[in-house]
């Protein structure tokens, strides 16, 4: 053999090692799973993938991400977290759902879990305490069920004279009980009274509004959830039909046509999530990573909502809303 043969066939051995060990590097899989359905989360997905970039990731080019959607059904959570982990992800994120981070926690104490929920995570079980997760479980949490007091104000101050006040809750999530005594206990405080109606199907919905016209309601609180952000629309619409005051958690529903909303940012919300995933992903561990709070919270007024159900907004909400929609 030449001289230059032998460099070529010994440059070509060492190449080896290196293209056998970049063949052996492989993409990490985030396993995504979330209580609704794909197709009213587009702009959160946006939003996740937006907080992803932020870290350095791209679906698709460097990471893969697994969805996994219950679609309104709760009893799946803990099958579709399993099947997750058996995948053998990098990561579990459970964005937007409480219930998919108590399945996700449920089904292993190894891969990394990332949530981002509305209630208190310590109260819920997921995290030893907000500063020190001290576990595989870390996330953000938009404290959106400690709302429930402010959004009755805001709902009694539209209708001060009105002594018969709703709440529309998901009983199958496990934070709208906390939701409701908020609630009651706010009520109680100023000698009103505070009835619920449950609704925890995409079908109950529409049975459950037809119960609040009928038992003569004045106004309605709606509880935050994934499943009824994902039927805000039907819910929007449904308030407007019978005519009913609502107010609900998130600047979407006043989108969609609902009277008002009082809330942190959704997609502020998903997009942490993201953010999290990714830094998770380089190597830090969610026992170390504080679980963020939301610092922001919109009242969002729907003017043109308020015309068609005849309804005159005090001038001291207008004054008070971060935006009117006209």
């Amino acid at each position: 053999m030449n001289r230059r043969g032998f460099l070529a066939v010994l440059g070509g051995a060492a190449a080896l090692p290196r293209a056998t060990h970049a063949q052996q590097q492989t993409i990490p899989v985030i396993g995504y799973l979330y209580t609704g359905s794909p197709e009213p989360s587009i702009h959160l997905l946006a939003a996740f993938r937006a907080g992803l970039g932020e870290a350095g990731y791209t679906e698709g080019r460097n990471v893969t991400v697994e969805y996994r959607w219950a679609n309104n059904d709760s009893a799946r959570l803990p099958e579709l977290a399993a099947e997750l982990v058996r995948r053998q992800v990098a990561l579990l994120v459970t964005p937007g759902s409480t219930p998919a981070a108590l399945a996700a926690k449920a089904a292993t104490a190894t891969v990394p879990i990332v949530f981002s929920i509305g209630a208190d995570p310590v109260e819920v079980g997921l995290v030893a305490s907000l500063n020190r997760p001290g576990s595989n479980v870390t996330g953000f949490t938009s404290m959106n069920v400690e709302l429930a007091a402010k959004r009755f104000e805001l709902l009694h101050e539209l209708q001060p004279n009105a002594g018969h006040f709703f709440v529309l809750a998901n009983s199958s999530n496990p934070v709208a009980g906390a939701f409701v005594r908020d609630v009651q206990a706010a009520a109680a405080a100023i000698g009103r009274q505070i009835e619920v109606v449950t609704a925890n199907t995409n079908s109950e919905i529409n049975t459950a509004f037809a119960s609040l016209a009928e038992n003569r309601a004045a106004a309605v609180l709606v509880t935050p959830g994934p499943l009824f952000n994902n039927r805000r629309v039907q819910l929007a619409t449904l308030a407007s039909r019978y005519t009913l005051p609502a107010i609900f958690s998130s600047r979407e529903f006043a989108d969609a046509g609902g009277l008002m909303s009082y809330g942190p940012s959704i997609t502020e919300e998903f997009r942490h999530a993201g953010l999290y995933a990714g830094r998770v992903l380089k190597g830090e561990k969610p026992a170390d990573l504080p679980v963020l709070r939301a610092t922001k919270f919109e009242f969002v007024i729907n003017l043109q909502t308020a015309n068609a159900l005849g309804i005159e907004i005090p001038p001291t909400l207008l004054a008070r809303a971060d935006e009117v929609i006209e």
